[in-house]
């Protein structure tokens, strides 16, 4: 069955077809970035504040060891006969100072993500050696200080001589640690090359490390912080601090109030994602289905392009649904028309037939030869008619599902056969083509074409009307013309001669399915026709894939 003329118009650009939005999958893939973003920035975020607190534990106990470096260097010089030579030279480069060697600050930089958690550190050894005389008196004077602070700083101190032998600590009195040794531990054998030193350790050496996955390390570790005793140039001793930083838990509870903030800002963030996805994705899926749904029940015109689509995709969705729903309303529109026009072509010589067949039936005996001869002509020339019919549907059936078959024919041997065949029947033709072309369409199709073109201008053109064809190669394809110079076609009839069934010559036995069966056939190889404007009969231009 021919196309129907809607289905061959283009559809109207959507007012929103031209406009930049985004693609769906870019939709999906910002969500699922914001979404992989939270937990690792909230793991980040607490890795960052981690070590944030382990870097705050060592400042605090750098500065509390420079307190106990001046108190051991005041104690000292209160201390008589001290050797000009006392203590060990320093070896480690100096810490960096101002230019006038005033200050040498010394910055915490420990840091969970770069530097080694170490072991747990062996314990003190006994060791046969005594503590130095005056680090020894020292020691006893800085001890009291020294546990009255840790109640405040909660740290664990140590103060060593330069051989690393322990002359004040607090730890407990019931087991003192002091005169022994500390010069086995990395730690402490660095600061007594003048060299300061900051490390992270496990607590416990029967605790085993935790998983890699773990957030929270900061209740295992230690923070070791040894500052070496120089006086002129020389190492006298070192201070060793340790404490635990602050628990994770604990730290984060304090800051429960800022934490809950930024819950509730997380949770803004996943509300504003949704709502994202229900205005891009969701709603408009939910609008096309309904359409669908108007569409299913019957409704006309129910599917048309969503003004917001959204996405990108959900708008050509839309614009192809919407497209796909009009060429559908057209052919339903166009196969009830076709089917009330070829109930009205049956019709009329059905009724011709039924009446002769009852006229015949009741009054055959009484009518004489002629009156029978005559009905029986009727007769005859209805059920040809309807054969004629039958024929010409057949072919407009099998011009609309016709395959291109790849077939070509020479355009000028197949006009030659056709004008020789009507120059027989007594319409002149003339042929104007210039050189051959081939054409992708099989000869015997475009014999057909051509003859039924040919057999419209010897039925409506008038007597003496003559008949031309030409040709010429195009950039695209090759153009045929077939013209006369008749009576032409009136503007009324124009816009109706595509039309199945529409026909002025239906008393000369036309069935008006010609032209529509031509135009199928061309559209099913690519081509076309046309009728142009002339100053005289009648001017088609069909358009013919050229062959390569």
């Amino acid at each position: 069955m021919a196309q129907p003329p809607a289905s061959s118009r283009p559809l109207p650009a959507h007012p929103c077809a031209g406009a930049r939005r985004l693609r769906l999958r870019t939709v999906l893939l910002l969500v699922n970035l914001v979404i992989l973003a939270l937990p690792l920035g909230g793991i980040t975020w607490l890795r960052l504040y981690e070590s944030a607190l382990i870097r705050q534990t060592e400042s605090e106990l750098i500065a509390q060891a420079a307190f106990i470096e001046a108190a051991y260097l005041a104690a000292l010089a209160r201390q008589k006969r001290v050797p000009g030579d006392y203590g060990t030279p320093a070896i480690a480069p100096p810490p960096p100072s101002d230019p006038e060697g005033r200050w040498r600050p010394r910055w915490a930089d420990l840091d969970l993500a770069t530097d080694p958690v170490l072991p747990a550190p062996a314990d003190p050894q006994p060791t046969t050696r005594k503590p130095d005389r005056i680090a020894r008196t020292i020691g006893r004077e800085l001890t009291p200080m020294l546990r009255a602070a840790q109640q405040t700083t909660l740290a664990g101190m140590r103060i060593v001589d330069a051989g690393g032998l322990i002359v004040a600590s607090t730890g407990d009195e019931r087991a003192d640690d002091i005169g022994l040794s500390l010069a086995a531990q990395d730690e402490v054998r660095r600061a007594l090359t003048g060299e300061a030193v900051s490390a992270m350790r496990w607590r416990g050496a029967e605790a085993p490390p935790p998983p890699l996955d773990s957030i929270s390390r900061g209740t295992r570790i230690r923070v070791y912080v040894t500052e070496p005793i120089e006086r002129d140039g020389r190492v006298i001793g070192a201070v060793l601090l340790v404490r635990t930083p602050a628990n994770i838990r604990q730290a984060i509870y304090g800051k429960r109030k800022p934490l809950l903030r930024a819950g509730i800002g997380l949770l803004l963030v996943v509300i504003t994602l949704t709502l994202l996805m229900s205005v891009t994705i969701t709603g408009p899926v939910k609008r096309l289905i309904e359409q669908a749904r108007r569409a299913a029940r019957g409704e006309q015109n129910a599917v048309v392009p969503l003004k917001r689509p959204g996405t990108r995709e959900i708008a050509e969705l839309s614009e192809t649904v919407a497209g796909m729903a009009q060429t559908l309303e057209a052919r339903a529109r166009y196969i009830r028309d076709f089917a009330a026009h070829v109930s009205h072509e049956f019709k009329t010589p059905l009724t011709a037939i039924q009446g002769s067949v009852e006229l015949l039936r009741d009054h055959g005996e009484g009518m004489s030869v002629d009156e029978r001869a005559r009905f029986l002509g009727i007769l005859a020339a209805d059920a040809t008619r309807l054969e004629r019919l039958v024929q010409r549907l057949l072919e407009l059936a099998r011009a609309d599902m016709q395959p291109v078959s790849g077939g070509s024919a020479d355009l000028a041997i197949v006009a030659a056969a056709v004008t020789a065949r009507h120059r027989e029947s007594g319409l002149s033709v003339e042929i104007d083509g210039g050189a051959p072309l081939h054409v992708t369409v099989a000869a015997e199709l475009l014999d057909s074409m051509l003859g039924s073109l040919l057999d419209n201008v010897r039925q409506h053109a008038g007597a003496g009307a003559r008949a031309r064809l030409a040709w010429r190669d195009t950039a695209d394809d090759v153009e045929l013309d077939v013209s006369d110079d008749g009576n032409g076609i009136s503007p009324a009839n124009r816009a109706r001669i595509f039309e199945p069934f529409f026909t002025t010559a239906r008393d000369g036995g036309n069935t008006g399915l010609g032209l529509a069966i031509i135009r199928a056939l061309l559209a099913a190889h690519g081509g076309g026709i046309e009728l142009l404007d002339s100053a005289r009969g009648a001017h088609w231009r069909l358009r013919l894939p050229r062959a390569e």
